[in-house]
């Protein structure tokens, strides 16, 4: 085997001088790491079975392994794995039925040459984070500059156990540390009992742009996120639109309703979501500008607040639409004064000064 290894040998009495990598039916494998040695690595192995998302690092996307396999004696005919699991880490995926697809076809010899495998199966996996959490590991917060109200995450977005209690897995703000050694995760007791919150709060109203500020914070004592992204769905994302602190770019839209638009931090900057510890929580944020469109835009019945956002490809709970901060009854100051307004005031001024 190269680029990867079976976590067990397995029962290999039978060969007694060319002993097999390893010679179980259903083994277990695992990816090498990008310091593994030249003898044991395959071209696009290695990635220590972390893989980016394809928008953010596309060379690493995907990692690739090579396996020999031996003692097929006479047996003409291949047959393709059976029973396919991706733990990416821990449940979640589903892999589908493993298909025929046209075979694979490689470069050599610098690209003037074609080569062409002997067979080629395919398997898709599609995630569930039903499957792989019990319970959301995100919330999303709302605000406003019109309305001094502030949205907070659903009661209890992440559970409602051991909520607002000294335990094990949940400390008030201001007491001790947790200074357990295992793995369990130690958050800061909250309403919505989250380890991660995102909150997206409407800054400026522009002639013609908008202005947005979104933060992530992480209320887990013991879990950095390295590598962290957010994908916010909205319509406002169908014009240009800028980041200032974080990495950006559009997706596809195939199965959403309105424009998504992905976010991440910058290498050795804010990449990194860092613990809370006893004085505040980690965060990372950053200021989006979007340029407006005239025939959509409006602060009215929340039009301005995500439709959906996920952490780490995991939904955030929404508040309900009835909960979202709401225009006054007057819209005074919503609206960027014209110029000639401004041109008035400043010349008034003047002429109060001149008396």
């Amino acid at each position: 085997m190269y680029g990867a290894f079976a976590t067990q040998q397995g029962n290999c009495s039978n060969h007694m001088f060319q002993v097999p990598h390893s010679c179980k039916k259903d083994p277990v494998i695992l990816d090498l790491t990008p310091e593994a040695a030249p003898e044991n690595r395959t071209e696009g192995c290695c990635q220590s079975g972390l893989l980016s998302a394809w928008s953010v690092v596309p060379s690493k996307s995907f990692s690739s392994f090579e396996i020999q396999v031996g003692g097929l004696g006479k047996m003409t005919t291949v047959h393709p794995p059976v029973n396919l699991t991706l733990l990416g880490p821990g449940p979640g995926y589903t892999c589908g039925p493993v298909s025929d697809a046209e075979p694979t076809v490689s470069s050599d010899i610098g690209g003037k040459r074609k080569v062409q495998v002997f067979r080629t199966w395919k398997s898709t996996c599609t995630y569930s984070a039903f499957l792989a959490n019990k319970s959301p590991v995100c919330c999303a917060s709302l605000s406003s500059f019109y309305n001094p109200t502030v949205t907070s995450c659903p009661m209890c977005s992440c559970g409602c156990s051991e909520a607002k209690q000294n335990t094990s897995s949940c400390i008030s703000p201001g007491n001790a540390h947790p200074n357990s050694r295992d793995d369990t995760d130690v958050l800061q007791c909250t309403d919505h009992n989250c380890p991660v919150r995102v909150h997206w709060h409407v800054k400026n109203n522009y002639a013609d742009h908008w202005r947005v500020k979104l933060t992530v914070s992480n209320y887990n004592y013991k879990r950095n996120y390295s590598n962290w992204n957010i994908l916010v769905q909205h319509p406002g994302f169908n014009q240009s639109s800028k980041a200032f602190s974080f990495n950006s770019t559009m997706l596809p839209t195939v199965g959403f309703e309105d424009e998504v638009a992905l976010f991440w931090g910058y290498d050795s900057y804010n990449n990194e979501l860092l613990q809370a510890n006893h004085d505040q929580l980690g965060s990372v944020t950053t200021e989006i500008l979007l340029e407006k469109d005239a025939d959509s835009f409006t602060l009215s019945n929340g039009w301005a607040f995500p439709r959906k956002i996920y952490f780490n490809g995991e939904n955030c709970q929404m508040p309900l639409p009835d909960t979202f901060p709401m225009l006054p009854n007057h819209d005074v100051g919503l609206h960027p004064p014209p110029l000639g307004f401004l041109l008035l005031l400043t010349l008034l001024s003047l002429k109060q000064l001149l008396d």
